[in-house]
């Protein structure tokens, strides 16, 4: 038997909808940590069926840290004036902003790497893997870039307020609440340094 105290407690940190949240509570018999593995997994099912919607508004937020040493803008776009004016897509907005300011991301997604950078990080890493095994060369190899470009692709990387979630795994969340197709369009970051 599923509580209100549990519903309240996910809806409180997904800020899903009451019958989403009771019904994966309910799919997990009660268990909170398992109802949030099956809504994390409902959000990334929710943005691939709306991956071909069309973006038609968004909004623009910035993060200046501390002094005014580094700040960030971005771009968060997604198809409607109603879901664009929404308090929690503006947060939302402003925490990829934060997390920009602070990890300084060179690329907005994988797709977004040009070949010549991938060629010339392959080669750097060829280096690092000569005297290794012939046979574990490619695995090696694919490994470290999987790592070098998780570090600087935003979608890759790790939330700063939540290191347990990627930035893409943010906005599938938000896809999956909205009900809407979400994304970042652009991102700027300046520092002083």
């Amino acid at each position: 038997m599923v509580t209100l105290d549990q519903i309240k407690s996910l809806r409180e940190a997904t800020g899903l909808s009451v019958m989403q949240v009771k019904r994966a509570l309910e799919e997990a018999n009660g268990d909170a940590p398992k109802a949030l593995a099956i809504l994390k997994k409902k959000s990334k099912d929710v943005a691939a069926k709306k991956s071909d919607r069309t973006f038609g508004a968004g909004t623009i937020a910035s993060y200046i840290h501390g002094k005014g040493a580094v700040g960030a803008m971005v771009e968060l776009v997604c198809e409607t004036d109603f879901v664009s004016g929404n308090e929690g897509f503006v947060k939302l907005a402003y925490d990829i902003a934060l997390h920009v300011a602070a990890a300084n991301p060179e690329f907005n997604t994988l797709a977004d790497v040009t070949d010549a950078v991938k060629d010339s990080t392959k080669a750097l890493f060829l280096k690092e893997v000569e005297g290794k095994p012939k046979e574990l060369h490619e695995k090696i190899l694919q490994g470290k870039l999987d790592a070098y470009f998780k570090e600087r692709v935003l979608a890759e990387q790790m939330f700063v307020k939540d290191p347990d979630i990627t930035i893409t795994d943010l906005i599938n969340e938000a896809i999956h609440k909205f009900g809407e197709k979400i994304a970042v369009g652009r991102f700027v970051r300046f520092s002083i340094k």
